[in-house]
């Protein structure tokens, strides 16, 4: 299970009026820890603006978030109820789940997550909301991210270039 953490970074930027005004954005970072949320926001912000400060981290408590390829980069927060018969007491019992997902607009995003969706029959879709999210950033683990930044080769191509 997936520990989505938001991130709330302010900088200050200089608009073409010469004015200075105050920029703050959201990230979300999939994260073990708050302290592991935060060195990852820092190690993901620090490349683009120089002089931020963070000055929130909370959890968000999300049970999915699916990225559409080649979607927008606008993030929509989504209340998924799902309906269940509790034979014990012969009700509809409603279990409702946060989801967010990237989407043009409201009605892009609740076709996207009715078609993620799909065969579940018994479920309402009961908000969709804009959220100010710019960024989402995924877990990596450790042993990925060294793969990625090293000069890796398959072994069995090592041994071909020996022989």
């Amino acid at each position: 299970m997936s520990n989505w953490y938001q991130g709330k970074i302010r900088y200050q930027k200089v608009d073409e009026k010469d004015r200075t005004i105050k920029i703050t954005e959201v990230y979300l970072v999939d994260a073990v820890s708050y302290t592991d949320a935060e060195a990852r926001v820092y190690e993901t912000v620090a490349s683009n603006t120089p002089d931020f400060q963070l000055f929130g981290l909370s959890r968000m408590k999300l049970s999915e978030v699916f990225f559409v390829e080649g979607g927008s980069e606008t993030w929509y927060k989504v209340k998924v109820n799902f309906i269940s018969f509790d034979e014990k007491t012969q009700k509809e019992k409603r279990t409702p789940f946060n989801m967010l997902i990237n989407a043009e607009n409201p009605l892009e995003a609740y076709n996207l997550l009715s078609e993620r969706l799909g065969t579940v029959e018994d479920y309402q879709i009961t908000d969709i909301n804009i959220t100010n999210i710019l960024e989402v950033i995924p877990y990596e683990k450790p042993e990925e991210k060294i793969l990625k930044s090293g000069n890796f080769r398959p072994l069995a191509e090592v041994l071909a270039n020996v022989e």
